[in-house]
């Protein structure tokens, strides 16, 4: 583990002790055993290590997925749009449950009413998972696995209930509460009867 990365990870177990708002790079620097001064020498400011740690948690967790192994054409060709759907909700969900990201998660939307770091990096996130639901949209859309007039605004309603459905999904973990697993493919399957295309048997 480099320094950068201590620093990091400090930063996030502070966060989580402490609250965002109530950690200094002071405090940062003494976890990992160095002087404030030499923090700059890596970080410039706290901003800079909170959106810098959103980015390598994001990295880290994406890399203990299973590779998928398909460009997006190749992903959609033998599959239904329930098929392909669900397995791109379950990636995402997979992906922001890893243990590290969901304590980042709890940091970072506890503060993002108050910091507007914060705040950019759910912004940031949001706008990752609509851009990536818009191009997987035109692709299903090409494949005609969906068919709808505007598919800008299907993917982003999409996106934004599977977005919802996640974090319920989350909360409920986090505060012990059983949550129906059956919620996300029973609202991906309503979907894809609502806007199915004439190759979606």
């Amino acid at each position: 583990m480099d320094k950068r990365e201590e620093i990091l990870l400090a930063a996030l177990e502070l966060a989580s002790q402490k609250g965002l708002g109530s950690v200094s790079l002071g405090q940062i620097a003494d976890r990992v055993g160095i002087k404030k001064p030499s923090l700059y020498n890596h970080f410039s400011s706290k901003e800079e290590i909170i959106k810098e740690l959103y980015v390598y948690l994001r990295e880290k967790a994406g890399q203990q997925l299973p590779p998928s192994g398909e460009d997006i054409s190749a992903l959609i060709k033998e599959r239904t749009a329930y098929e392909v759907l669900v397995m791109s909700a379950k990636r995402y969900g997979a992906m922001n449950s890893d243990e590290k990201m969901m304590q980042f998660y709890r940091v970072i939307y506890s503060q993002r009413s108050l910091d507007p770091t914060a705040a950019q990096i759910v912004a940031q996130e949001t706008e990752k998972m609509i851009a990536a639901t818009k191009a997987l949209f035109y692709a299903l859309c090409a494949h005609k696995k969906l068919s709808c007039k505007d598919i800008d605004q299907a993917a982003l309603g999409f996106a934004m209930s599977v977005h919802s459905i996640l974090d319920y999904m989350n909360d409920c973990k986090s505060c012990g509460k059983q949550a129906d697993e059956r919620l996300l493919s029973d609202y991906v399957k309503w979907f894809c009867e609502q806007i199915g295309g004439q190759t979606n048997e």
